[in-house]
């Protein structure tokens, strides 16, 4: 039994959503493990981030978002609009900004509730079949690690863990 774990370092750029295309780490991740079948887990422990399997739309707007990851984003403004002052959401409430000082976090940073909820919809980890030692993503799937948190630039980390034979 192989178990495998590999750590991708990210950074995000603050301001709006921030979409990393990390098929070809995940790929090699997958070839460094030797695994021939098993299962591929891509997680982010970031209670902000999601972890999606998504088609390219190759074609880019001038922020540089692919025309679906824009189309995504315009979507989620309308469920979960970002947070752009201090009680258009509950969270964070008193205590929980008691806590951000407690850790050295500016109070800003906790206006981020809408980055929390658009990670619960998308979920924060995929799981891929492998299968003849590649990745069974289909014809157009690519893997996306998205920084919903547009409070500021951040560095992230988009986790690999590997089960196979």
């Amino acid at each position: 039994m192989i178990v495998y774990r590999k750590t991708v370092d990210l950074q995000s750029t603050g301001l709006n959503p921030t979409f990393h295309d990390i098929t070809e780490e995940v790929k090699k991740a997958l070839e460094e493990s030797g695994a021939k079948q098993g299962v591929c887990v891509v997680y982010s422990h970031h209670t902000t981030c999601s972890v999606m399997i998504q088609e390219s739309s190759h074609d880019k707007n001038y922020f540089g978002l692919e025309y679906l990851q824009q189309d995504l984003c315009n979507i989620m403004e309308k469920l979960v609009p970002t947070c752009r002052s201090e009680g258009q959401y509950m969270h964070p409430g008193k205590e929980h900004i008691e806590f951000a000082y407690s850790v050295g976090d500016e109070p800003y940073a906790s206006l981020n509730t809408d980055a929390h909820l658009r990670s619960v919809f998308f979920g924060r980890s995929e799981s891929i079949v492998i299968a003849d030692g590649a990745l069974d993503l289909g014809q157009f799937g690519y893997v996306y690690f998205i920084d919903w948190d547009q409070v500021r630039a951040r560095k992230r980390q988009a986790q690999i863990q590997i089960l196979g034979i």
